[in-house]
């Protein structure tokens, strides 16, 4: 029988909990924490005082495709990217990072975050599995989410080309265009 590491189940329950301060979902934890799932059951109810959420998790690409999602993912994903080049993180605290960046970013510019950590985590097994990249806007330069079958060379964000009712609602998160 081998026994485990103390300092290994720290970790394990550190990250555990800082995914659940950011609002992650109870498959997150399975996934990406070797913690049992009543373990992670207890935690979650002590971090967050409630019962974790039920139900599925988003699968579909199409969510990071629509007008400010992607701007969001792409942002988060932006940042996701820097953090990989620039660090030596292991990916979930990478992950862990870039959603705490970007939830900075959004509230210094008195934005909602519409991406959660959940969205934020499967945005990037998207990537790692090949069904969304990034794609360098052909008027800005910037780097957006996208499939991985867009013709890159004609590519215009939504920054850049955005959709004719853009910024003209009242609902939070929208961008005002002066």
């Amino acid at each position: 029988m081998r026994s485990k590491s103390i300092l290994t189940e720290a970790k394990q329950i550190s990250r555990a909990v800082a995914l659940i301060q950011l609002g992650a979902r109870l498959q997150v934890l399975e996934s990406e924490t070797d913690l049992s799932y009543e373990r992670l059951l207890r935690l979650y109810k002590e971090v967050a005082g409630k019962s974790p959420s039920k139900g599925q998790l988003p699968f579909s690409t199409d969510w990071f495709m629509t007008w400010q999602p992607n701007i969001h993912a792409s942002l988060f994903l932006n940042i996701h990217e820097y953090l990989n080049k620039s660090s030596e993180l292991d990916e979930i605290d990478a992950v862990i990072k870039a959603y705490q960046l970007y939830q900075e970013q959004t509230t210094a510019q008195g934005l909602e975050s519409l991406l959660s950590v959940t969205r934020a985590w499967r945005l990037v097994k998207f990537v790692d599995n090949g069904m969304l990249t990034m794609t360098k806007c052909s008027t800005c330069g910037g780097q957006f989410v996208s499939h991985p079958h867009e013709i890159a060379k004609h590519y215009v964000c939504g920054l850049c080309s955005p959709p004719a009712r853009a910024g003209k609602g009242k609902a939070s998160g929208s961008i005002q265009m002066h």
